[in-house]
């Protein structure tokens, strides 16, 4: 039988790199990719629904699945982590130095159902002891103007969120107008050094990985979504995508953990890696259900909390049922 014509677009990385270019191929699909950046993908996705299978930004695929029947399933792949209540910037002079300085400030994100802020905010919350109705919000692109929100929202009682549609996270941070940022993408500011713009947290790395070893959360950022049409006519595609990604994980992880060839421009990489492996008891970026449990847990009571999930939902509601039910021989 002829393969299955899917259109794709995800994010060019290491572990979706042999998928996008071929190297790894679906079992009975043919993917047309395309690599492109996550805010163009997830407005065509959101909006127009240019593609058959993407990455998707958890926090607006939770708002869909919450809001009733969706056109997209999950699958339990995730493209993109990262610890992110540790990557605050702050304005020097703001005096902030500690979470609980953040309360009658004002703090921008670049959208409230962005994924990095649900899980600063979040951390905010339950951690720093700051509630969401303590802080002024406003919501700008973080480099450039003209960003907005992709999807409804409905933001809990006694939040305030001002749209400046007009004006940019990294200026607004650099000239005094707002006092933090919370966003995956670090300001432009900050990039370029300005003496005004510093991180709240310089010590972040050790924070992230104490963390980590307290709670077993890494953060996720991405998910693979699918057309729900899709699966329904062919319910074998689901787990066929998730075998595809699993190699294509593997492979580079095989590449970075490999000392006898320099592969990447970065000397003493393979041996960080290797402490990232143990770290994360052999697999640093894990994929499926269970393996995510306590992230997963943790992100939809943030986004049900912050407004962005109209339900509590469970793991498996989000996902195809028996997606990783084990096979043994």
């Amino acid at each position: 039988m002829p393969a299955l014509e899917l259109s794709a677009a995800f994010t060019v990385n290491e572990r979706t790199r042999p998928v996008l270019d071929g190297a790894v191929v679906a079992e009975g699909m043919r993917l047309v990719t395309t690599g492109i950046t996550p805010n163009e993908m997830f407005w065509r996705q959101l909006k127009f629904g240019d593609f058959d299978v993407s990455e998707m930004s958890m926090a607006s695929l939770l708002i869909a699945t919450s809001h009733g029947p969706t056109d997209w399933v999950a699958l339990p792949i995730f493209t993109t982590r990262r610890f992110f209540h540790t990557r605050a910037a702050v304005r020097v002079g703001a005096g902030i130095e500690k979470p609980e300085d953040l309360r009658g400030k004002r703090v921008g994100v670049p959208e409230w159902a962005h994924t990095a802020a649900v899980y600063t905010r979040g951390w905010l919350m339950h951690e720093g002891g700051v509630a969401l109705s303590d802080i002024d919000w406003v919501q700008a692109g973080t480099n450039e103007a003209g960003r907005i929100e992709k999807v409804e929202l409905t933001l809990p009682k006694g939040v305030k969120l001002t749209a400046m549609p007009d004006k940019t996270l990294s200026g607004m941070i650099a000239s005094g107008e707002i006092d933090c940022v919370m966003i995956a993408r670090p300001p432009d500011s900050f990039r370029q050094k300005h003496p005004d713009v510093v991180r709240l947290f310089p010590d972040f790395e050790a924070m992230e990985q104490r963390y980590y070893q307290e709670t077993r959360v890494y953060p996720i950022m991405h998910v693979i979504a699918m057309r729900k049409s899709i699966l329904d006519a062919h319910p074998w595609v689901a787990r066929n995508l998730v075998n595809a990604f699993e190699e294509s994980k593997r492979r580079s992880l095989e590449r970075i953990l490999d000392p006898a060839v320099s592969r990447y421009p970065v000397p003493w990489l393979t041996n960080y890696a290797r402490r990232m492996n143990d770290i994360f008891g052999g697999d640093p970026f894990p994929y499926g259900i269970e393996a995510n449990r306590a992230t997963l847990e943790l992100f939809l009571r943030y986004t049900h909390e912050q407004g962005i999930a109209h339900r509590l939902a469970k793991p498996e509601e989000i996902f195809p049922a028996g997606i990783m039910a084990p096979v043994k021989i």
